[in-house]
């Protein structure tokens, strides 16, 4: 085997391997030599076959064998010989000219391949020592889990019978038949339907429509689907619902009582005020930790710079305008109703790629450094909490991942992501910095449009945590009375 360099660009590489005709005549030979203890030719006896006669029986297709274990085994030496990484697997090309092919088959031409790859860079880390970095925190106040309970009651609603018109806020239970041009259409009609007035969870003209019914009255609404409605038969159009009003009920909030603990599953108010802070407390210091982690990796990626492959860059912004194409599709709209365009977008998203890569060869290379590893464990802890966001499917999602080692894979990068930066922040200088807890959760791009929505970074739980409500904390975590 015989090995040139014929480009070096970047980080591109190409080689050529040459495998002269002998050694492929001699793996050739080899092989023949295996098939003749087991080859079964009518006329011969098994194990008798000679070899010239299974060379002419054989040839061509055993050296199509010959010629792929060949170049399998002489790439990885090529590679091995060299003191680069691959960032990826690399392309193989083999001579496409007929009469070569025809000459290497017939033990006459040296078989000789290219291969295209590109190389990890050389990833020069910073004295992680050195990073000055703000850790947000928002003590919980006795004020806060006031307010926090004072939304857990507003959510749960008593609803008690009223003899006068609805209003908004109030219940109308109602029958109701749906018309469009006098044809009564799929999904249109329904009985002892709870409508809570304002709420706006029906078609527009709906809602406004019950205001002023009282129990026991008919009545006919007219409203509109929107333009963009997900079923586009309906879109556009003007339904008229028949009405007959079963009870208008007025809200009621609650009484803080243990009664009313009870209904969320705590024994007493005593154990919701403790059981509201301690979530609060558990929230916030998640939200905590993402503005510091968010932070790091901004001073990490503004403190390196170094080639990235472009196919790894190139990949990834893929990955990303899919998703956001995909998005506006769905969304039917346009980067122009965004305020951008489309050249501003592809721009930016491709600096977000740029931002992602270079910060997952950098904390790749932090953690192989320090030798930070994901045990098995740690995966099969990521993998049932997975399992638990899809209840009574549990079995299906194991197996799937269980039958599919490439995916369970995945869950091993946030994992080890995680661990890196939890390495860097025991290094970085970081001070607390006492915030609101409004502004603990504000989403810094939100100055800055919609474009980061698909991901700044590497920090895979920051969208997660985005449209919270800044004040309880989800208090929504203890349930909701039915009515």
């Amino acid at each position: 085997m015989n090995v040139i360099e014929t480009n070096e660009d970047g980080l591109r590489r190409q080689l050529k391997v040459v495998i002269g005709a002998a050694e492929l005549e001699q793996r050739l030979s080899a092989r023949l030599d295996e098939l003749k203890g087991k080859a079964k030719i009518k006329g011969f006896r098994p194990g008798h076959v000679p070899k010239e006669h299974l060379r002419k029986v054989y040839g061509r297709s055993v050296m199509a064998e010959v010629v792929q274990q060949a170049v399998a085994e002489t790439s990885r030496e090529a590679l091995s010989q060299r003191e680069e990484r691959p960032a990826f697997q690399p392309k193989v090309a083999l001579p496409e000219d007929e009469a070569e092919i025809d000459q290497i088959f017939a033990g006459t031409g040296d078989l000789a391949y290219t291969l295209s790859f590109e190389v990890l860079p050389k990833v020069e880390v910073m004295d992680l020592g050195k990073l000055a970095l703000e850790r947000p925190v928002a003590p919980v106040t006795d004020e806060d889990v006031g307010k926090s309970i004072e939304r857990i009651l507003a959510t749960n609603q008593n609803y008690k019978p009223k003899d006068g018109a609805a209003q908004k806020g109030d219940r109308v239970t109602i029958d109701f038949v749906g018309k469009i041009d006098g044809e009564v259409f799929q999904g249109g009609s329904a009985e002892d339907a709870p409508i809570l007035l304002g709420r706006g969870g029906f078609i527009p003209g709906f809602e406004e429509g019950l205001i002023g019914v009282k129990a026991g009255e008919a009545r006919d609404v007219d409203a509109t689907f929107p333009a963009d409605y997900a079923e586009t038969k309906l879109a556009g159009k003007t339904a008229r619902f028949e009405v007959k009003v079963k009870e208008v009920a007025a809200p009621e909030t609650p009484a803080l009582d243990d009664e009313f603990a009870k209904s969320l599953g705590v024994e007493s108010v005593d154990k919701l005020r403790e059981t509201v802070k301690a979530r609060m407390e558990q929230d916030r210091a998640m939200a905590s930790r993402l503005k510091v982690k968010r932070a790091l990796l901004d001073a990490l990626n503004e403190a390196h710079a170094f080639d990235l492959p472009p196919t790894l860059v190139d990949n990834e912004f893929e990955a990303i305008w899919t998703q956001v194409t995909k998005d506006l599709e769905q969304s039917k709209k346009t980067f122009e109703d965004e305020g951008t365009t489309e050249e501003k977008a592809r721009q930016e998203y491709h600096d977000i790629a740029a931002r992602r890569v270079r910060l997952g060869l950098l904390l790749s290379e932090i953690g192989q450094r320090n030798q930070i590893t994901v045990t098995d464990e740690e995966v099969n802890r990521a993998l049932l909490e997975r399992i638990r966001q899809f209840p009574g499917q549990e079995r299906q999602v194991y197996d799937f991942y269980r039958n599919h080692p490439e995916v369970l894979a995945e869950l091993r990068a946030p994992i080890f992501e995680d661990k890196v930066v939890d390495y860097i922040l025991e290094l970085a200088k970081v001070t607390e910095r006492p915030v609101s807890g409004e502004d603990l959760y504000a989403d810094p791009d939100d100055e800055h449009g919609h474009h980061h929505r698909h991901g700044h970074d590497h920090d895979h739980d920051h969208d997660h945590h985005r449209g919270h409500d800044h004040g309880d904390d989800h208090g929504h975590h203890h349930g909701h009375k039915h009515d």
